[in-house]
């Protein structure tokens, strides 16, 4: 190997730990600024190229939502101190990546993969499949005029579920801090603009959809009834729904938002909305 190539590999090397570095580095601050400005972002475009005229107070509805965002955060915080700050996953050196050295550019493709499907497919499906589970994710179609800010709009208990599985990948496969950092940026930006009242031009929809979730294929997911609501499940990737089968693209337009099992006058009520999971009047046949 050349004294140049050498050069260019540890050049590429110092940058990732670099990036690396900086991630863990990253103030909180910023990782909330991000999040609010995936969100401002989401809903500029909403105003910009609408796909329903809900003629709601759409203040109101954001308002409502941020409550769940702000619970929502509250867990996944609490775990991530209970990880990183008291048990100090990091120095437990254990995990896959432990025992296969590959380079860390790698480890990031593999970790951002795996995150996705585990932590946000796979989990996904199991909410909807279980019913214990699918009653904490009732909060989530409850919802009568999904927008951006639908996007982070989860009870606590539906948070505490996907933040396990995910501290769980984490854990076995040894996936470092920053990774997680990343992916915590990377996803609500997606779930903003999955769930984002924006319409697309069908045939761009249609051809990002092989690649990504977009806000068409999503929006399938939120029809009041089955078999749509139990379709494309995924968040960033699209590859999941088409390789096991749930995936569904139909005319838009065909869309109604909200549960057939689920009162839509209550979508704002948040004492309904938080006790919805224990409220047994709420009939499933999960």
């Amino acid at each position: 190997m050349s004294r140049k190539t050498v050069d260019a590999i540890s050049t590429k090397i110092d940058d990732m730990e670099q990036f690396i570095h900086e991630l863990n580095q990253l103030p909180d601050s910023t990782r909330v600024g991000l999040l609010f400005g995936s969100l401002l972002a989401a809903l500029a475009l909403e105003s910009l190229f609408p796909n329903i005229e809900f003629g709601y107070r759409k203040l109101t509805h954001v308002a409502t939502n941020m409550v769940f965002i702000l619970s929502s955060g509250i867990i996944s915080l609490g775990l991530a101190f209970l990880a990183y700050g008291i048990i100090d996953i990091t120095r437990l050196e254990f995990g896959l990546f432990y025992i296969i050295g590959i380079p860390l550019w790698m480890q990031l493709v593999i970790s951002l993969v795996l995150l996705d499907f585990f932590g946000q497919y796979l989990v996904h499906v199991c909410l909807h499949r279980y019913k214990w589970l699918w009653k904490l994710h009732l909060v989530h179609h409850s919802d009568t005029t999904v927008d951006a800010s639908t996007g982070t709009r989860h009870h606590p208990g539906d948070i505490l579920v996907r933040e396990l599985l995910i501290f769980s990948v984490i854990v076995c496969v040894g996936i470092p801090a920053a990774f997680y950092v990343l992916y915590r940026i990377i996803t609500p930006f997606f779930a903003y603009f999955t769930h984002a009242n924006i319409r697309l031009p069908i045939n761009l929809d249609r051809a990002l959809s092989w690649i990504i979730v977009t806000p068409h294929m999503h929006k399938f997911h939120h029809h009041f009834e089955r078999p749509w609501t139990n379709s494309n499940y995924g968040n960033i990737l699209s590859c999941w729904d088409r390789m096991f089968g749930t995936f569904v693209y139909d005319n838009p337009d065909d869309i109604h938002y909200g549960l057939d099992t689920v009162d839509g006058q209550y979508d704002l009520n948040l004492a309904f909305q938080f006790s919805l999971p224990f409220n047994k009047t709420i009939k499933t046949d999960y």
